[in-house]
């Protein structure tokens, strides 16, 4: 479940980084799709991780 908070806060922090940018609604959302995916891979290779030591 680490993998589901890490996509919701990246598409957050990827929208606010549009946002402070001066970026539009679209651009918000491509920004927070972006990071979301990001996230997401760097949560889903930490919950892998994690699930392999325990």
């Amino acid at each position: 479940m680490i993998w589901t908070a890490a996509i919701v806060i990246g598409a957050a922090f990827g929208a606010y980084s549009a946002k402070k940018r001066g970026g539009k609604r679209l651009d918000m959302l491509q920004y927070g799709a972006a990071y979301a995916i990001a996230f997401g891979l760097i949560g889903l290779a930490i919950g892998v991780f994690l699930d392999r030591m325990a």
